[in-house]
């Protein structure tokens, strides 16, 4: 990890096309003001990590079968009660 001190209204340049400014600081909360490219997708962490999680499920859903077929409209199969 890199760590930098920056003043109000300093800045850091990421890949030529991500700037990132230093626009207020109170006790110790920091406003960043970011400048990027239509095309770049940036997300809090904490949405990141939840929506990673919504697709790992999803996929693990699609993988057992039962999720593919509520995707296309269909329902999942019945359970299986000739055991009753």
């Amino acid at each position: 990890m890199l760590y930098l001190t920056r003043k109000i209204g300093e800045s850091v340049i990421i890949n030529d096309n991500i700037e990132v400014t230093v626009v207020d600081i109170r006790g110790k909360s920091i406003k960043l003001g970011f400048t990027f490219p239509p095309e770049a997708s940036v997300l809090r962490r904490e949405l990141y990590e939840r929506i990673q999680a919504e697709n790992k499920a999803a996929a693990a859903a699609a993988s057992s079968g039962d999720g593919l077929m509520v995707a296309l409209g269909g329902s999942a199969p019945a359970p299986d009660k000739s055991g009753e």
